[in-house]
């Protein structure tokens, strides 16, 4: 009996097939010749015959040379911290392809000098939030926290309310952070209560700056109180306010969260925001405020560790001068409970147990906690949870009560058919 192995083509051969040349082409040669071994292996053990190893090569390989792939977020959570937060905008992803080639970042096309890093982007945040005086973008909100610690308090005193000193993702606490960068804090008040007396009694000559921290990711109800920053600009030194999920201006949406323009006006020094939370652009953290001080951060050494690179600058500015990011769409969108029912016939029509109820979404991502948004969704037996999770495109919904629930506030209405596909396929 002839060796089957004797049959298997050689590496050279199957690169040699055209649309294997062309995934060379497009996904680099090693990650092709790595399938391309893997599928010949799988032959030479007998589990493929010779033959199938070019379709087999072909099938194995992935869309992208990147590992991340797209995802339908059916959790009913707008940010969804495992799934990359805020979805970019169709003008913020055309800016990013304009700016992964060669730009004039930083160059000044008219002189031929040197010119200010990011500075449209900079302009832009500037005009988009009244009361900003000057902007600087950095790589994270945690960043810009630590920026504005290092370069206004290390060595010094932060004072800080008790009930703020807040854990963030992954474990990351804000007052490890703060005092990593030499500053130490001053807390005041009790968890619940803090009082402007409170703050006023803990200042002194090595007072750095008042920190305001919006409890974004959890909410103390009952016998509480806090001090507002429109009474903390009484005290007499730098006020900050770390406002969370980058509100540029109010929403009547989400009338308890704080946005940067409302916060200036109540008279902060400066506010840190992020940027791929409710703004819907890229991950970086946003400084805005008065001019003095963004100028200390700016020339601060640290600010050069932090800094952005042209394609946060670009998404960013795209974002914010651009038009309504798929956050902001999703906030504002109608017709839900139309398109859960119809998707829901459909379902049931192919023999597919659906049902359309009401939902309620949230914000997530570290904004707006405890707000529960108006939403609809599809449930399914719990089984297609996995299944879809699984499936091409996966789609990730949310268990509850044992039942898989498609919410629809985060899809967009132009993915409804991929989510009715994606359910057929994992029938």
């Amino acid at each position: 009996m002839a060796d089957q192995r004797r049959g298997v083509p050689g590496t050279d051969r199957v690169l040699a097939d055209p649309d294997v040349a062309a995934a060379v082409e497009r996904l680099g040669h090693d990650l092709v010749v790595r399938t391309v071994r893997e599928v010949a292996q799988r032959a030479r053990d007998g589990l493929l015959a010779p033959e199938q190893v070019v379709p087999e090569t072909v099938a194995a390989l992935p869309d992208s040379a990147s590992g991340l792939r797209p995802v339908v977020n059916a959790t009913g959570v707008l940010l969804h911290t495992n799934l990359g937060r805020a979805p970019l905008s169709a003008a913020a992803r055309e800016a990013l392809q304009v700016a992964a080639g060669t730009t004039d970042v930083e160059l000044d096309l008219d002189t031929g000098d040197r010119g200010p890093r990011g500075a449209s982007a900079v302009e832009a945040l500037v005009q988009a939030v009244p009361g900003a005086e000057a902007a600087h973008v950095v790589n994270n909100g945690a960043a810009a926290l630590a920026l504005v610690a290092t370069a206004l308090a290390a060595g010094r005193e932060i004072v800080l309310a008790r009930g703020e000193m807040v854990e963030i993702g992954d474990g990351f606490r804000v007052p490890d952070l703060l005092t990593s960068t030499g500053a130490r804090l001053h807390e005041v008040g009790a968890t619940n209560r803090a009082r402007l007396d409170d703050y006023r009694h803990a200042l002194g000559p090595d007072t750095g700056f008042v920190l305001k921290i919006h409890p974004s990711n959890f909410v103390i109800s009952g016998f509480t109180a806090e001090v507002p920053v429109s009474r903390l600009r009484e005290l007499d030194v730098p006020v900050v306010a770390d406002i969370g999920s980058g509100l540029l201006r109010p929403d009547p949406v989400l009338p308890g969260e704080p946005d940067a323009a409302s916060t200036l006006a109540d008279g902060a020094d400066l506010v840190i925001a992020s940027g791929d939370k409710l703004l819907g652009g890229p991950q970086c953290g946003l400084l805005l405020g008065r001019e003095e001080v963004v100028r200390r951060l700016r020339r601060h050494p640290l600010a050069r560790a932090l800094r952005v690179d042209k394609l946060t600058l670009a998404a960013l500015e795209a974002t914010v001068r651009g038009p309504r990011p798929p956050v902001a769409e999703a906030l504002h969108r109608t017709g839900l409970a139309e398109r859960a029912a119809a998707l829901a016939d459909s379902l049931a029509a192919s023999g597919i147990p659906a049902e359309a109820l009401e939902s309620g979404a949230t914000v997530g991502g570290g904004g707006a906690p405890g707000a529960v948004l108006p939403s609809a969704a599809v449930a399914l037996p719990g089984r297609f949870a996995k299944q879809l999770r699984l499936g091409d495109p996966p789609v990730v919904a949310r268990l509850e009560r044992g039942r898989c629930l498609l919410d629809l506030f985060a899809v967009e209405p132009a993915d409804d058919e991929v989510l009715r596909r994606a359910v057929l396929a994992a029938h």
